[in-house]
């Protein structure tokens, strides 16, 4: 089976409430920035200043939609290689920030119900905040990352295609996560600006050689971040084979939508448009067939505070959730919503599945802005397809063969409510 994108990527917005439409909710109205609190947050892009920095480089869109896109000096690695950061804005107030080590979104800033901005997403200070080992092992939990070549676990790090077993590194043990050692988000992407009549956008492309972290084939990857004037962040995926592979990308923001380091996530509201999620055993790998949410803590069928249920799920919430959908089309995924500044963020994709993550690992060690991450205080919602799916082929396959190109999409869509 394969899922692709579809044609039509835009939605009224009263569809998107449709899974939510016996909740009684505020309404939710369009970004409107007030221009005296059009700021950029701290720690945002705005604030960074490498060594390092040249010059913006500015590629405007249509001069009607008042959007643009810059690009500036994030920094160099080690070996001397320059990291650039791409800046993406509309006439809201939206700005959206991405690299090009780790096609890491760095920034999402959007106004909350009375205009102020904050950035929402996890970030760090700085390229080597982002490049960070301690004992061997990264101290940036994915934050933003673009993920690759397999978002989520594979047990044991093994899987099978066409009768040969291929053999991954064992970087959460006892199972493979999020692409290896260095997966996609510690590459450098190429990165070209792209714009449309209603976009900005960014497309990266990777080249991942043959073997490289233990898969298979020479993969040819282009991940297109975009901003709409609808206050939307667009993210579509495309990739080509030339040996059978397998593939599950992804994008890793920790969300806050208070702001980042603003406090913890529990009193946010998520509601996810899944009626089944997947069991999993001690070391996150599912058991098998999905199992109804209804009843359980795991229901999100309506919207609920984050932490309503937390301590009824033995190590907090890091689950797969089988979304409700009907084709291959986009469509609604999850909601949430921070009470305290009325900022909303709808989710839409054309995955069968969603990473409904805690923020449970993050302990107060990383500090950015100037502020601690502490237990609870983000979490994910990583659209893909299911954890460990090539090693169960009841499970949508997540199989790449030569000549077929792989295609998805997920829409975040922001507004507040009054």
């Amino acid at each position: 089976m394969k899922w692709f994108l579809s044609n039509s990527c835009t939605l009224s917005f009263a569809a998107a409430l449709v899974f939510v439409a016996g909740c009684t909710e505020p309404t939710a109205v369009p970004l409107k920035p007030k221009a005296s609190d059009a700021k950029p947050a701290s720690g945002s892009s705005a604030e960074k200043k490498p060594s390092e920095s040249k010059p913006s480089e500015t590629t405007p869109s249509t001069p009607e939609a008042k959007m643009s896109v810059t690009k500036d000096s994030y920094g160099k690695l080690p070996d001397g290689t320059e990291i650039e950061q791409y800046t993406m804005t509309n006439a809201n107030g939206m700005l959206v920030s991405v690299v090009t080590y780790g096609a890491v979104v760095t920034t999402v800033e959007v106004p909350d119900r009375d205009g102020k901005i904050a950035n929402v997403t996890l970030y760090r200070d700085s390229l080597a905040d982002y490049m960070e080992m301690k004992n061997g092992k990264p101290t940036t939990p994915y934050f933003g990352a673009t993920i690759g070549r397999y978002g989520n676990r594979i047990a044991k790090g093994r899987f099978t295609v066409d009768g040969k077993e291929y053999k991954l590194a064992i970087n959460n043990e006892p199972n493979a996560l999020h692409g290896g050692l260095k997966g996609f988000d510690k590459v450098v992407w190429k990165a070209e600006p792209t714009t449309t009549a209603d976009t900005v956008g960014v497309a990266f492309t990777y080249t991942s050689p043959d073997g490289e972290e233990g898969y298979p084939g020479t993969l040819k990857v282009k991940v297109t971040y975009s901003v709409t004037d609808k206050d939307e962040l667009k993210i579509d995926y495309e990739a080509t084979t030339d040996k059978a592979t397998v593939l599950n990308l992804t994008n890793h923001n920790y969300w806050n939508l208070a702001g980042a380091g603003s406090g913890d996530v529990l009193g946010q509201e998520v509601t996810i448009n899944a009626d089944r999620y997947l069991p999993v055993d001690d070391t996150l790998i599912p058991l098998g067939e999905p199992k109804p949410v209804k009843d359980t803590a795991m229901d999100f069928t309506t919207a609920k505070k984050i932490g309503a249920d937390m301590a009824k799920v033995e190590g907090g919430y890091d689950h797969c959730y089988v979304l409700n959908r009907k084709g291959n089309d986009l469509s609604l995924a999850a909601k949430a919503s921070d009470p305290s500044s009325g900022r909303v963020m709808e989710i839409f994709t054309t995955q069968p599945a969603i990473q409904f993550y805690g923020g449970n690992f993050l302990d107060g060690t990383i500090v950015a802005g100037g502020k601690k991450y502490d237990k609870h205080f983000a979490f994910c919602l990583e659209t893909q397809h299911y954890p460990d799916s090539p090693n169960k082929p009841d499970y949508p396959t997540t199989l790449l063969k030569p000549g077929e190109t792989y295609k998805q999409s997920t829409v975040h869509k922001f507004s507040v409510q009054k």
